[in-house]
C-alpha cells in the first residue's frame, strides 16, 4: 500500500501485482508521466478525444485520490514490474455521468495506456488484476464500462474481462456502449 500522507489520516492504496505489471497508487512525481500521455492524441481519440493539459492532467490526478478517499476504490499508475517503467493507469470510478441508462453507484472501470506499451497485452492484465481486486472488495456489486463504439481494442479487453454488452447510448454527444459485469461466483459466497 502506498501512505500519501495526507495530514490528519493516511489514505491508503493497495498495491495490486499481476505477472509482468504492479498496480500502485499515484503520487506527485507520476505527473509527467501521466501529463504526457494524456495530452497523446491517439490515447484520447476515444476518450472525449481532446488532449489534456499538464493542470488538466493534475486535476485528473487530484480526483484518483479523492475516489480512494471518498469512495474506498479508484484508479492506480500501472508500471512494469521488472523496470518500474510507466505503463498507464487503471483503476475503478464513480463520475456521477449524466447518462441514460444510469450507471448511479455502480463502479466504473477504466483504463488508458501510453501508445509505447499497446498490443503487449498489457491492458487485459491490468484490468484482470483489477477486476480480481474488485471482487474481493466490492462484494456483490456489479461494475461497468462505457466504451466509445469504434474502440474495438478496448471492447475486445472488456469481453475478456466478462463485461457483457448492456446498452447503446450517448455520454455529452459521443456515442457509447454501456457494459456491464456481474461480481465473480466466489464474491457471492
Amino acid at each position: 500500500m502506498i501512505n500519501l500522507g495526507l495530514p490528519g489520516s493516511a489514505l491508503k492504496i493497495p498495491t495490486i501485482t499481476s505477472d509482468r505489471l504492479r498496480l500502485r497508487g499515484h503520487t506527485e512525481a507520476d505527473l509527467e508521466y501521466c501529463a504526457a500521455m494524456w495530452a497523446d492524441a491517439l490515447v484520447v481519440r476515444f476518450i472525449g478525444n481532446r488532449r489534456l493539459s499538464r493542470e488538466e492532467t493534475w486535476t485528473r490526478l487530484l480526483k484518483y485520490v479523492g475516489h480512494w478517499a471518498l469512495k474506498g476504490f479508484g484508479f492506480w499508475l500501472v508500471e512494469e514490474k521488472v523496470n518500474g517503467a510507466f505503463v498507464g493507469e487503471v483503476g475503478f470510478a464513480d463520475h456521477k455521468r449524466d447518462i441514460s441508462p444510469s450507471v448511479h453507484g455502480i463502479p466504473e472501470i477504466g483504463w488508458a495506456l501510453t501508445p509505447e506499451k499497446h498490443g503487449l497485452g498489457y491492458a487485459t492484465e491490468a484490468v484482470k488484476a483489477a477486476i480480481a481486486w474488485s471482487d474481493e472488495h466490492f462484494s456483490r456489486r456489479q461494475t461497468v464500462c462505457i466504451i466509445h463504439p469504434d474502440n474495438t481494442p478496448s471492447i475486445r479487453i472488456a469481453e475478456s474481462n466478462g463485461y457483457v454488452r448492456f446498452s447503446a447510448t450517448h455520454h455529452k454527444e459521443n456515442p457509447a456502449l454501456i457494459f456491464r459485469r456481474a461480481p465473480a461466483l466466489s464474491a457471492l459466497v
